[in-house]
C-alpha cells in the first residue's frame, strides 16, 4: 500500500494553515481535479479522492489537531487508533518537579488549578454519539439546467461504518470487550504530588486508548477502526433558479456518525456554464437580437429566443439601435416563490450592410434615398456643446459645485 501524502501538501498548503487557507486550497484543487472538469481522467479522479480526504480532516478542528500532533495515525480509521489513547501530551521535567514526585503532566496541573481552562481536566466520553462531518462536493451544470432545475447522481467518497464488522472494529465472530483497566469509562484518574498539594486529573486510558473497550482480534478490513471510506452514489435535486456560486445542502448525505450519532450533510457547490446567447442578471436575463435596417425603419415581427423556445416580438417602425424590449415572465424562475419568473430584456441591434454587398440596383436605390432626404444629415449633425454657466463662488472665494 502506497504511503499517504501529507494532507497539507495535497491541498498545496504550508503546515499549520488556517481555516480560510484550507478552504481556498480545497477550492483550487477541486477546480483542478474535479471529474466533471476532467471527464475520463482516472488520475484526476484519484487526485480528487485524495483532496476530499485531506479536506475532510483539515476542515474539522478536532481532526486537524490530532493530525497536527500524530499525523495520519491520529485520524485514519483504517489505522485503528483514531487519534486516541495513550498520547496525553506529557510535558515532563527530567528528574521530577522540584520538591519531589515523578514526571508530571503540565496540562493536568494547570487544568486542576484553573478548572480545565488550559486543556486539562476530564475529556468527553469517547463512546458518546458523535455526528459525522459534512462533505463538500462541486458540480458543473449547464445554464438551462440551472434555470429549469435538474437531477444529478454524484459519486462521492464518504466515511461509513465498516460492513465487515458492523462498525465495532472486531473481527467477524468476535466482540469488543470492556476494558479491564478503566472499567469501560475510557478514563484513568491519576494523582500527582506537587508543591501545591496532591492534584487529581483524568487521562485517556492507556490500555484502550480512551474507548472503554479492547479488541482482541481487529477487523482485517478496517483494522479495528470500525469505519472505512467508501465511494457511494447520491442523487441530488437542483431547484429551478439556482445560480452560479451557490451551495446546496443535502441533509444526511455526509459522513456517517459514530456510536449511533447522526450523519453530516453533503454541501454541493454549483458552477453554471455561461450561455452562448443569454446573460443572467439575478432572476432576469438579457439577450441581443439583430434585425435588418429596413426592419427597424419600417417595423416588423421578429422571433426572439427564450428558454422555452422562440417567441414573437413586434418591432415598431422607426425603432432605434440599442432599444430595449421587456418580455415579462420569460426570465429565470425565482427560488421558492411559487413559480414566479424574472423578465427577459431584449436589446435590439441593427445590421447595416457593407457597400461591397450592394447590387447595382440596390446602390441606385440608396442614392435615390439620399437625394430625397438631404436635410436628414444636417439635422443629425452633432451640435456644439452649450457654453458652461459662469462659475459662482462662495463666501470664502471657493468654487461652489
Amino acid at each position: 500500500m502506497a504511503e499517504k501524502r501529507d494532507y497539507y501538501e495535497v491541498l498545496g498548503l504550508q503546515k499549520g494553515a488556517g481555516e480560510d487557507e484550507i478552504k481556498k486550497g480545497y477550492r483550487q484543487m477541486t477546480k483542478k481535479y474535479h471529474p466533471d472538469l476532467n471527464p475520463g481522467n482516472k488520475e484526476a479522479e484519484e487526485k480528487m479522492k485524495e483532496v476530499n480526504e485531506a479536506y475532510d480532516v483539515l476542515s474539522d478542528p478536532q481532526k486537524k489537531a490530532r493530525y497536527d500532533q500524530f499525523g495520519h495515525a491520529g485520524v485514519d480509521p483504517n489505522m485503528g487508533g483514531g487519534g486516541g489513547g495513550g498520547f496525553g501530551g506529557f510535558w515532563g521535567f527530567p528528574g521530577g518537579f522540584p520538591g519531589g514526585g515523578a514526571e508530571f503532566d503540565l496540562s493536568d496541573l494547570l487544568g486542576g488549578m484553573f478548572g480545565g481552562g488550559f486543556g486539562g481536566g476530564r475529556t468527553a466520553n469517547p463512546n458518546a454519539p458523535r455526528q459525522g462531518a459534512d462533505q463538500e462536493e462541486r458540480v458543473v451544470v449547464a445554464f438551462e439546467e440551472a434555470a429549469k432545475g435538474c437531477k444529478r447522481t454524484l459519486e462521492i467518497n464518504r466515511v461509513e461504518p465498516c460492513d465487515e464488522c458492523g462498525g465495532n472494529g472486531a473481527a467477524r465472530g468476535t466482540q469488543p470487550k470492556t476494558c479491564a483497566e478503566c472499567g469501560g469509562t475510557g478514563q484513568k484518574t491519576v494523582q500527582q504530588r506537587t508543591p501545591f498539594g496532591v492534584i487529581s486529573s483524568s487521562k485517556p486510558c492507556p490500555v484502550c486508548g480512551g474507548r472503554g473497550k479492547t479488541i482482541g482480534t481487529p477487523c482485517a478490513k478496517c483494522r479495528g477502526g470500525g469505519r472505512v471510506r467508501r465511494r457511494v452514489p447520491v442523487t441530488v435535486s437542483f431547484p429551478a433558479g439556482i445560480d452560479n456560486g451557490q451551495t446546496l445542502r443535502v441533509t444526511g448525505e455526509g459522513n456517517k456518525g459514530q456510536n449511533g450519532g447522526p450523519p453530516g450533510d453533503l454541501l454541493v457547490g454549483v458552477t453554471v456554464r455561461p450561455h452562448a446567447i443569454f446573460e443572467r442578471d439575478g432572476f432576469n436575463m438579457w439577450c441581443d437580437v439583430t434585425v435588418q435596417f429596413w426592419q427597424a425603419a419600417l417595423g416588423d415581427v421578429v422571433t426572439v429566443p427564450t428558454l422555452e423556445g422562440g417567441t414573437e416580438l413586434r418591432v415598431p417602425p422607426g425603432t432605434q439601435p440599442g432599444t430595449i424590449f421587456t418580455l415579462r415572465g420569460f426570465g429565470i424562475p425565482v427560488l421558492n416563490n411559487g413559480g414566479r419568473k424574472g423578465d427577459l430584456y431584449v436589446r435590439l441591434q441593427v445590421a447595416v450592410p457593407a457597400p461591397a454587398q450592394f447590387t447595382v440596383e440596390q446602390r441606385t436605390l440608396f442614392e435615390q434615398l439620399r437625394a430625397r432626404f438631404p436635410a436628414t444629415a444636417a439635422a443629425e449633425r452633432p451640435k456644439a456643446p452649450p457654453t458652461p454657466p459662469e462659475e459662482k463662488h462662495g463666501f470664502f472665494g471657493k468654487k461652489r459645485k
